[in-house]
């Protein structure tokens, strides 16, 4: 079930002690996870750049819809812009709370999908009544072709502060951020009209306020103080704290010599390995 909808993914509900695996971290990787896995390691049709990974960190490569872990040896799973991508989302989220007890999964919303399309994004997906409810991009109307990203992901992100506090505090605006305990509530392509109409039809100011509920001037302070109060806490962080960097998978698999392996993608990374590198 659906626990909160976190500001974004620096802001989950992971303790200390947890083992935490990220699924499909692709050119940005969590620093907090354990664990990676991905699906792909020299394709990079499917992010925007080369594989990624912390020296700390465990590489598993494996299919999302087929993960080699037992059941709940995690305790949280980490899966940022994945889930639109993938084959078998009923599948891909029922493997996550198999192996997992908690987890944070965001994806474009459908207005961000709109601004920023992804050729290889399958899915539009909505956050209705605490589920993911996914519709599949090529049913949909309207034009899914240009593509603003340069505008609303490289540059306001970065220049403006009232977009970052419109992120913040209109969570649902550009992105579903969903976290979750014991399982994910999904839908994939629903036949019932409720459902089918918010991706269908124009929006009325009922199906509006379903997906951004009306608050109250008290709550919108609050959200709105506790959105620059995150935002400053991460400046601080950038400024003062020292973090390390990830590296790319090939840094990664010469400086540890081998990794786990399970893989869809096995004859094409036999192919790229050098003599000395060979498992």
């Amino acid at each position: 079930m659906k626990t909160r909808t976190p500001l974004d993914r620096n802001d989950l509900q992971i303790q200390k002690k947890d083992k935490v695996i990220e699924i499909g971290s692709g050119h940005n990787p969590s620093f907090r996870a354990n664990v990676i896995v991905e699906k792909y390691i020299y394709d990079n049709t499917q992010r925007c750049d080369k594989a990624k990974i912390y020296p700390h960190q465990t590489f598993i490569n494996a299919d999302g819809e087929n993960l080699p872990f037992k059941d709940k040896e995690f305790d949280y799973a980490i899966c940022c812009q994945v889930l639109e991508h993938v084959e078998h989302p009923d599948i891909f989220i029922a493997e996550q709370c198999r192996i997992a007890k908690r987890g944070y999964i965001e994806t474009p919303s459908m207005i961000g999908e709109f601004l920023f399309p992804k050729k290889s994004h399958k899915w539009v997906i909505l956050d209705i009544d605490q589920k993911l409810v996914l519709f599949e991009k090529s049913q949909m109307p309207g034009n899914y072709q240009k593509d603003y990203g340069e505008l609303f992901l490289n540059y306001l992100s970065y220049q403006s502060l009232p977009y970052k506090l419109l992120g913040l505090t209109e969570g649902e605006m550009m992105l579903n951020r969903y976290e979750w305990k014991d399982n994910v509530d999904i839908m994939v392509n629903p036949q019932e009209e409720y459902y089918r109409s918010f991706f269908l039809s124009k929006w009325t100011r009922e199906m509006t306020e379903k997906i951004f509920p009306p608050r109250n001037l008290k709550t919108e302070l609050l959200r709105t103080s506790t959105a620059l109060m995150h935002i400053l806490k991460q400046k601080i962080n950038q400024k003062f704290k020292k973090s390390a960097s990830p590296i790319d998978l090939e840094e990664y698999l010469k400086r540890k010599g081998f990794f786990v392996f399970i893989s869809p993608d096995y004859s094409y990374f036999c192919r790229q390995l050098t003599p000395q590198n060979e498992l």
